[in-house]
């Protein structure tokens, strides 16, 4: 293994840490039981290993799977619980068996309240004018379903949801596949829905073992994939672009299958490049972010990705990103919503 290879790995190395073990190293030292050095060394180094090697052989095991999601969503919640008790440590005011009490005071509700609510779905309405819209159309867009990593039985509740709002076609903006437990009959539930369905790949169909393969499949469930290519629908340009190219090929085939005289509609996972084609894209829809899903990742997202949730207008173009239908990882939800997006495109 080469040296930048091993330093690639130290990401992972400290979030084993910070997000698994240093919550509950302080919560033992707050209740007289402090971890010494050699045991966090040898519990962090367990949790790499584990994480690391659940990401890179693309594992089914069902265990590890729980593990490394549960884990981390468990340990999220706690380590942005424990900051601000530390602070409060600082001065004094409680002692250190409060402050583990206060801890799992907040710490148990807020696990609980995420789970309920990454259970839930809300269906987000958006109405939008256009001249370039003759007749008024709804359709609706949903993205970051992740089966795979969630059960197939999710679904039966967002093609229920879907098929009740009937729209004349769905597009789904990637990351609808997830984990190499997936096989392509998990998504039987899409063959309910009797309309066009239209998808765009994420950067999560690239993880999955035979990913190839089962994109090909995806026809068999009666979903079509735009692989940076366009079709005209219901009087509108309809562009989706794959995930696996880089920003400026993506631009460079957006402006390719730009169409001046119609109303664009620009589907791609990432929200990225929408500074590059706010001025032509009379709507680009993207997922990816989930709006953080666990507050406050919400703010780390935002740097990576400035318009990392909701509307977002330049001139007469808007750009809508989504929180996803469902939960990356850990099943919570705390700060962000699972949601569908019923849109309505009219003169």
């Amino acid at each position: 293994m080469t040296l930048r290879a091993l330093i690639s790995l130290i990401p992972l190395y400290l979030i084993s840490y910070l997000i698994f073990i240093f919550p509950f190293d302080i919560l033992s030292t707050w209740l007289g039981k402090p971890i010494s050095i050699l045991e966090i060394f040898i519990t962090t180094t367990l949790v790499f290993v584990l994480c690391l090697y659940y990401f890179r052989s693309k594992t089914t095991n069902k265990f590890i799977k729980f593990f490394v999601y549960e884990g981390f969503g468990i340990g999220t919640v706690s380590f942005f619980l424990i900051l601000p008790l530390l602070a409060i440590e600082y001065f004094n005011v409680f002692s250190n068996h409060e402050l583990a009490i206060f801890f799992f005071t907040l710490q148990v509700p807020s696990i609980i309240y995420g789970y309920i609510n990454s259970k839930k779905i809300k269906i987000k309405n958006l109405s939008l004018k256009s001249e370039l819209i003759d007749k008024s159309l709804k359709f609706v867009f949903i993205s970051d379903v992740h089966i795979g990593s969630n059960h197939p039985s999710s679904l039966k509740k967002i093609v229920s949801a879907i098929i009740k709002l009937d729209p004349i076609f769905l597009i789904i903006g990637g990351d609808l596949i997830d984990s190499s437990s997936f096989k392509i009959e998990d998504l039987e539930e899409f063959k309910k829905f009797k309309k066009p369905i239209y998808f765009v790949t994420g950067n999560h169909e690239y993880y999955v073992k035979n990913s190839k393969k089962h994109l090909q499949d995806f026809q068999n469930i009666g979903i079509q994939i735009l692989n940076n290519e366009s079709l005209q629908t219901n009087g509108i340009n309809l562009i989706g672009l794959s995930d696996n190219i880089s920003d400026e090929s993506k631009i460079s085939y957006f402006e390719k299958l730009f169409q001046k005289k119609l109303f664009n509609l620009l589907i791609v996972h990432k929200p990225s490049i929408w500074n590059k084609v706010s001025t032509k894209a009379n709507l680009m829809l993207s997922g990816h972010t989930h709006n953080g899903q666990i507050f406050p990742f919400n703010y780390v997202v935002k740097l990576k990705f400035p318009e990392n949730y909701g509307l977002y207008k330049r001139m007469n173009n808007h750009l809508y990103v989504s929180s996803g239908s469902a939960t990356w990882g850990p099943k919570i939800r705390i700060g962000s919503n699972n949601e569908i997006i019923q849109v309505e495109l009219k003169n």
